[in-house]
This record gives C-alpha cells, structure tokens and sequence, in this order.
C-alpha cells in the first residue's frame, strides 16, 4: 500500500525554513573577512573610524533618490525624520570640526529600491581624504581593492564622452534632446516620457509679463536640462553600463554638470563643463561614487533648491535641507570623498549573482 505524503512535504528535509537567512554561512565568514581587511586598511592609514546617526531631520534632496521616513516623537512632539540615503552630510560636519580623514562602514537606505542589484537597505563604506584629488582618491582606492581582491589591481580611466561614443555613438554633451530619444527608441528603449508640465506657471495672473516670459523662459531651459539628463542616463544606464570593467576595473570620469550633485564642476580637456567626480565599474556593476567635494554653502544651497523644484515638477515630496551641512561649509577644508556599495562589491569579488547571496535577510524577508 503506497502512502500518500503530500501533507508533509512542507517538513520534507531539503527543504528551507522560511526563517533562514539568503546568506551561506562560507559567505557570512567572507563577509566578515572583507570588513576586517577593510579596516586594517584604514588602521594602517591613520583614517579614524567614525559614527554618526541613522536618522535625521533632513533628507537628501536628489530627485532620483527616495528617502525612508521615519515617525518618532521627539520632547513628546510627533516629527518625522529620515534615514540617511548615506552618511555623506553628518560625515562633512565632523570633517569639518576635526580636519582629519574619516571613514564610516553604516547600513544605508533608499525607498522602493528592489532587485538582483537593489536593497532598501544596504551596507555602504564611506571616506573622506581631506587635501586629496580625485587622482589620490582614485589611488588609495586602488590600493583597498589590492588588498580585497589580494593581487595587483589595475584601473582603467574612461572619460563618461568617450564611453558614451564607443558604446552609444554620439557625444553626449551636445546632442539634441531629440537625436538622444531617437537613439533610445532605435536601441529598443521605449514608452519614456521625459517631458514635464510645470503647473505652477499657471498660478502667474498677477505677474507682470515681463516677469512670467522670464518665468517662463528659466522653467522652459530647466525642463530641458532635465529631460536631456533623463535621456543621457537611461542610454548610459543599458547601453554603457552593461559593458564596464569586465577586462579591468573601470573608472568613468568628468561626468555631464547635471549630475553633480555636492561635487566640483571645472572645463574638461575639450572646453566643456563637467563634474569632477568618478564611478568605479566591476562586471558591468556600479560599485563607488567619488566626488572632488563642493564646499560653498550658497552654491549647495541653490543646487539643493533646484532639486526640490525638480521634485515639484516630478510631483514628489520636497525634502528639508540640511542646514547643519551648509553651516560647515565654511570649515570644510578641500577634499575627495568616496562612497563604495560593500554588498555589491562582495558580490563581485566572491562571484555571487545577486545580492541576496551577500546579505543575510533582504528586504522582503526582513
């Protein structure tokens, strides 16, 4: 008499407990070997390893980047605060006061971000060299992945026009708006709108009509520039990317100004404006993001303001400035600093295929 024993395949022995990490336990022991290399790395530099907290009463203002809200009750008062998209702002105010370079391993967090690449939380490692370029920064980022990958490493420098001719066939810089969405539509990229309505010309009766066509006129040239960083980063995104530091680790360098964010903009070798800020590329993957660091307060102010008015116009929640990180703009000394996805980079060195491998409970389990 055969026995029927569909009740209990649930308890079958192969099978995973629904409360077990995603994470072997080989891999949580490389984990924990990658970050003990990394902090002897810095030990040995005399780069000191500092906290700073999770939460806070401003948020980052970059269009693209969500941050999680937080309801606390601070002095009995209900208030939101945010979890920190990266430890970027609290970081400078200690560099500020201190002077002395710094470097952070934290857990960060980024709203509705899902994916083999993507976790609302991950783990980001964070440092700042003050008195460095961004060639110096490069170097000693150079030297941490030695000491990861533990035999001689070799970057490969890309200029963002040059990798933007070779795998997408046109500059970057100067294409129109349209030769750009032709381009995506021809590569297979479409049903995008990048086009945005600004209703708040609409509420402009009471204007005179010099002022609304000024309005008008500074509204017409933003939404341009948006919709051109817009068509600008989806081809980079699946036309370029895709083909990154498969042969050598890759560094993308002098990046279009929209995409600055706290960085410094300078004259490229061709004349045109660009961001003095790298992005380090291993098998097609986005691993650390280095900027030669803007410390002009108004200049960050008004760059944090027109992202808040890109959230307007995107239909998204304006977000609180930080006013502390403008304040210590007038102490912080000139640096480089660098933010690197330790989870993503985990995942390159030991060959895992999505993130889940490298991190104990993804966000769907956690």
């Amino acid at each position: 008499m055969t026995k029927n024993n569909s009740h209990i395949s649930g308890s079958m022995p192969n099978a995973t407990p629904t409360y077990a990490p995603t994470m072997t336990l080989a891999m949580a022991h490389k984990r924990a070997q990658l970050l003990n290399d990394i902090r002897q790395f810095f030990i040995t530099r005399q780069v000191l390893e500092v906290q700073t907290p999770l939460l806070s009463q401003a948020a980052n203002t970059d269009t693209f980047l969500q941050s999680v809200a937080a309801n606390v009750t601070y002095q009995d008062q209900p208030r939101i605060y945010y979890l920190h998209t990266s430890p970027e702002f609290a970081m400078k105010r200690l560099l500020a006061s201190w002077q002395v370079p710094i470097y952070q391993i934290c857990p960060v967090f980024r709203d509705n971000e899902i994916g083999a690449r993507h976790n609302i939380e991950f783990t980001m490692l964070e440092w700042y060299q003050p008195h460095y370029s961004l060639d110096a920064l490069a170097t000693e980022l150079g030297e941490l992945l030695e000491v990861l990958y533990d035999y001689q490493i070799v970057m490969n420098h890309y200029r963002y026009v040059d990798a933007f001719i070779d795998f997408v066939g046109i500059h970057p810089l100067t294409a129109s708006i349209s030769a750009l969405q032709a381009l995506a539509e021809d590569k297979g990229l479409t049903g995008f709108d990048f086009s945005i309505v600004d209703s708040s010309l609409e509420n402009t009766a009471n204007s005179s009509d010099k002022r609304k066509n000024e309005r008008k006129n500074e509204s017409n040239n933003e939404r341009n520039e948006d919709s051109r960083q817009s068509w600008l980063d989806l081809l980079f995104s699946h036309a370029v990317e895709p083909n990154l530091g498969h042969d050598l680790p890759t560094l993308i360098v002098d990046y279009p100004p929209a995409t600055a964010a706290l960085a410094k903009t300078a004259l490229d070798e061709d004349g045109n404006m660009v961001a003095k800020r790298f992005e380090l590329y291993i098998n097609g993957i986005e691993i650390a993001n280095a900027y030669d660091e803007l410390a002009d307060g108004p200049a960050l102010r008004q760059r944090f303001e027109q992202d808040n008015d890109l959230r307007r116009r995107h239909n998204l929640p304006q977000m609180p400035i930080d006013k502390h990180l403008l304040a210590s703009c007038n102490d912080l000394i000139p640096c480089s600093g660098i933010a690197v996805g330790l989870d993503r980079l985990l995942m390159v060195i030991t060959g895992a295929s999505c993130l889940q491998e490298v991190i104990s409970f993804p966000s769907r389990l956690a």
